[in-house]
């Protein structure tokens, strides 16, 4: 959890540089939303309707950096949560805090209609517990087991623009997991609706910037892995997961790039799996190829896609497998990973990863 601090105090500092360039707003919005029970075991959890109120502060960039232009200027910041989620008894409220980035579709003067992406991390006041006689509702929790979860909004804004004021609408959907960490992990997902007010504190002058053309290029490098897995029952064991990512990059436009890895991949907690069966630690290695998306703003990266086994002996999970989180990329080639690794809708465990891109 210390190196999501990290990468989102490197996004907000990465972000938020020449102010000057940029307007600033304060916005605050009430949401109202419901517990999806995703699974069948979560639904006796669903009990009441979800409240939150959000505290953001947003950047208005004007052009001066090429990625500024290549989005469409987007409007990003850092956002508070704090709210329920569900039903207070068993899952309690969540208090969060996440960077977040708005991807335009539709740009006037008065209006947009945007995307965000949002991720950050939250804390519960309530979790699963075992053997906890003194809070026995605590067992009910399938959901989470851990105080401190990852954040992840997903979101569908509309905003209306009247001078130093603006409104605005908005669907979402907020999740928190663990990424697997420990069990039950079911996670929470919670969609909402909401309706907010925000007010422009700093307005700066409207200026052209020339960037030049933009030319392809590809990029080479390496990322070691390291990371955590708990396996049923509750309360068992941890087993640590290592591995590299041999991969290459290639950059389509200032907002467009993919990346090819080759994955090496070393998951103890398949010793755990049919444990009768005799296993070696030559027997237990799983490799796959990766193909992903990424989102590059200068340095930092959002990273998502998929890969397929090419060789897992015991077939613990499903033959395919998601990556989505993030990335920084520093000048002198030095890499920060952080990216949840899944099958499908289910999390397998989080990626805290350091590398190295090749001539950067």
């Amino acid at each position: 959890m210390r190196l999501v601090n990290t990468l989102l105090f490197i996004l907000l500092l990465h972000v938020s540089f020449a102010q000057n360039r940029n307007d600033i707003w304060i916005e605050a919005r009430g949401k109202i939303g419901f517990l999806a029970a995703h699974r069948s075991v979560m639904g006796h959890l669903a009990t009441e309707h979800a409240y939150a109120l959000e505290i953001s502060y947003l950047i208005q960039p004007k052009g001066k950096k090429a990625w500024h232009q290549a989005y469409r200027n987007p409007v990003f910041g850092v956002t508070g949560f704090i709210g329920s989620v569900g039903n207070h008894e068993v899952l309690g409220n969540y208090y969060s805090a996440f960077a977040f980035i708005n991807f335009p579709f539709i740009k006037t003067k008065r209006y947009t209609l945007s995307a965000k992406l949002g991720c950050g991390l939250g804390y519960g006041t309530k979790f699963y517990k075992k053997n906890y006689p003194d809070d026995s509702s605590s067992i009910l929790n399938v959901a989470v087991s851990t105080p401190v979860n990852a954040h992840i909004s997903l979101a569908l804004e509309n905003r209306f623009v009247f001078g130093n004021h603006s409104v605005n609408a908005s669907i979402d959907m907020t999740h928190f997991s663990n990424g697997a960490i420990k069990v039950p992990n079911l996670g929470l997902n919670l969609p909402f609706i909401s309706l907010g007010y925000g007010y422009r504190i700093k307005r700066s002058q409207d200026t052209v910037f020339d960037h030049g053309l933009f030319q392809k290029y590809w990029e080479f490098g390496a990322i070691g892995i390291i990371s955590a897995k708990e396996v049923f029952p509750t309360g068992g064991k941890k087993y640590p997961v290592f591995g590299i990512n041999l991969m290459a990059r290639r950059y389509f436009r200032r907002k467009t790039g993919m990346e090819v890895s080759f994955d090496i991949i070393s998951k103890q907690a398949i010793f755990q799996y049919h444990a009768d069966v005799p296993k070696t630690q030559a027997e237990i290695i799983q490799l796959g190829l990766f193909v992903g998306y990424i989102l590059p703003f200068d340095n930092f990266h959002i990273l998502g896609g998929m890969g397929v086994y090419l060789r897992d002996k015991y077939f613990p999970e499903d033959r395919m497998y998601h990556r989505v989180g993030m990335r920084y990329v520093f000048d002198n080639g030095l890499n920060i990973n952080f990216v949840l690794k899944t099958h499908w809708a289910r999390a397998d465990y989080v990626e805290y990863g350091i590398g190295y891109t090749f001539k950067r």
